[in-house]
């Protein structure tokens, strides 16, 4: 799931007393939030016992104004008020509200009441402090700044000596900004958003020493150190191998991104060699080709030797070998390249960075069609793109490197019987969780519901010929990254992946919940978008809709895969309907509806 909750019943005071009846409920679901198609909450009429199940006691709630809290009380009858406001209390004792954060006290005081029996609860809380107000900029008196939005590059930063850096401060608009290293100053310019925001870029090179920001007015001056900044020497390039090569069977990829810390865009071979042109915090930057330079987790790249060279990755002639389940697309080189794979309708496309290529043959051995046509274009001097025309949409591929090639492997779509389409496939069920995730009112926690629900879906996928296999059967944890290494040396066919979902904080739980699917990869889409539809059809919740989302599961790229996110465990109805064997069937049975009909279409596709 995307925001996941891990949290757990802390110490508090609980005293009984007795009190008249108090008001209904406070908040209440809006129009889309009642259970649809899940079964109805039976009646709980147990001893009062106030129960909060998040926010923990005495955990830091970072939000500014308002706020998610639920638990339980034990009695479906019972009322309830948190600091003083009526919260609705669903019929088995489950409870959730959206309040606001108790700044002032620090804690909820919870009072339910059944009769003449009141319980009450005090939970303590550590809420943020709200970010200080902007310091006051006057333009008279004592020179003073405001030192918390002073922008200097950090410690142990490495750049290209043309880079520029920016240095930048709020400060009095009457003041005087510059920035001066050794042998030389460079002023700053008030800005056009705002009059007292000065800023300039400088040349990395000016600060390989150091330097210094100084803001002065009059005879009042503030000084802020700027640390050393390095450079890439222009001469002698630095090379980094990309991760370990030689570990076996991982699945192992190293991660590529368009900004440090970004989103996720290139899945890189282990022992790729490139040049390394920047740093900063926690990630390296690299240089794919001329024209393209990405961010890579440092824990990721291990320098070379001084004096290393980068190898002249000249790609050869083509061939393309069939097998039974897929076509190898071949390309001799003398070491491995950056790439990136893009799948489109019935095409697929390969970039090879840092590479090139003169292609003057290219092999079809055993005349198999699944490739129809491959076409190479010389996007740079150091770039080849290859056009691969298939004959069907892209099912699934990977990425190999064998001694002096790279390899494309290119899966077919299975053989289907529409009238019977799961019969002989395999298919890989994950039930999502542990380590972490979401937990319900009354404690219900995200890896035994995923668990239940796995389980069913199973049972009937069984019932419909395929072979199964999970990735867990008992509440022991399970490596996030193995279950993808689970899914392809069985060869699956797909990896449905069981979720429950949970909000992050400060979001309004009653006007957001519902049901969604999430994918990666494009050959994800179809199976998703299917999937989605029978599980609104037999949950009957609010349609969150399917998402492209960067899912550690989703990056799978040799079958479909995915993860449904069913529902929102926090709310009472939903998380009861994950006790029930009604609610536990009907998420299965939309999964494996879903499942159904995507793969007969692929059974009567032309």
């Amino acid at each position: 799931m995307r925001l996941r909750l891990v949290v757990a019943a802390g110490l508090a005071t609980l005293a009984f007393a007795a009190c008249s009846r108090l008001p209904g409920a406070a908040t209440t679901p809006t129009a889309g939030d009642g259970p649809s198609g899940l079964p109805a909450i039976p009646l709980a009429e147990g001893r009062l016992a106030p129960r909060v199940q998040y926010p923990a006691a005495n955990s830091t709630i970072g939000t500014r104004d308002s706020n998610f809290v639920f638990g339980s009380v034990g009695n479906g009858r019972a009322t309830l008020t948190i600091n003083g406001l009526p919260v609705r209390v669903a019929p088995n004792g489950a409870w959730l509200a959206f309040l606001p954060v108790p700044r002032a006290t620090g804690r909820y005081e919870l009072v339910a009441a059944v009769g003449a029996d009141t319980a009450r609860l005090t939970h303590p809380v550590r809420v943020s402090p709200v970010a200080a107000a902007p310091v006051p900029l006057a333009e008279a008196g004592r020179l003073a700044v405001d030192s918390a939005s002073v922008v200097l590059p950090r410690a142990r930063t490495l750049l290209r000596e043309e880079e520029r850096v920016r240095v930048g401060i709020r400060a009095p608009a009457n003041a005087t900004v510059w920035v001066g290293w050794d042998g030389g100053l460079q002023m700053l310019a008030a800005q056009p958003a705002s009059a007292n925001l000065f800023a300039t870029e400088v040349p990395a090179r000016a600060l390989r020493g150091g330097g210094t920001l100084f803001v002065a007015r009059g005879a009042d001056t503030v000084r802020f150190p700027i640390a050393r900044v390095e450079t890439v020497d222009p001469i002698t390039p630095r090379l980094v191998q990309l991760g370990d090569p030689t570990p076996a069977d991982t699945d192992r990829v190293v991660i590529g991104r368009p900004t440090p810390a970004g989103s996720y865009k290139w899945l890189l071979l282990p022992g790729t060699v490139v040049e390394q042109t920047g740093r900063q915090d926690a990630f390296v930057r690299v240089r794919l080709d001329s024209q393209l330079e990405v961010w890579i987790d440092s824990g990721d790249v291990q320098p070379l030797a001084a004096g290393a060279l980068l190898a002249r990755r000249t790609a050869g002639n083509i061939t393309l070998a069939p097998s039974a389940e897929w076509v190898d697309v071949q390309i001799p080189m003398p070491s491995r390249a950056p790439f990136l794979v893009e799948q489109q309708p019935r095409r697929v496309v390969l970039t090879l960075y840092g590479t090139t290529q003169s292609v003057d043959l290219i092999r079809h051995l055993g005349n198999d069609t699944l490739v129809r046509v491959v076409s190479w274009v010389p996007e740079a001097s150091d770039r080849v793109r290859l056009d691969l025309e298939l004959s069907q949409d892209p099912y699934g591929y990977l990425v190999l490197w064998e001694p002096g090639r790279m390899v494309l492997r290119l899966r077919r779509p299975p053989a289907i019987d529409a009238r019977r389409p799961l019969q002989g496939l395999t298919l890989v069920v994950d039930a999502g969780h542990p380590p972490g995730g979401a937990i319900g009112p009354t404690g219900l926690t995200e890896a035994q519901a995923a668990l239940d629900v796995a389980r069913r879906v199973q049972r009937l996928l069984e019932e419909r010929g395929a072979r199964v296999v999970m990735t867990r059967t008992t509440m022991d944890a399970v490596d996030l990254r193995q279950r993808s290494v689970i899914a392809r040396r069985a060869n699956a066919h797909a990896l449905l992946s069981i979720h429950l979902n949970a909000f992050g904080e400060g979001v309004n739980p009653f006007t957001q919940n519902g049901t969604s699917t999430l994918f990666f990869h494009p050959q994800s889409e179809p199976l998703s978008r299917a999937i989605q539809r029978h599980l609104m059809r037999r949950l009957g919740l609010r349609d969150l809709g399917i998402h492209y989302q960067n899912i550690a599961i989703g990056r799978t790229t040799w079958m479909p895969a995915l993860i449904t996110e069913g529902l929102f465990l926090m709310v009472p109805e939903q998380e009861h309907a994950m006790r029930t064997e009604q609610g536990q069937e009907a998420y299965a049975r939309g999964v494996v509806d879903g499942t159904v009909e995507y793969f007969r279409g692929l059974g009567t596709r032309d």
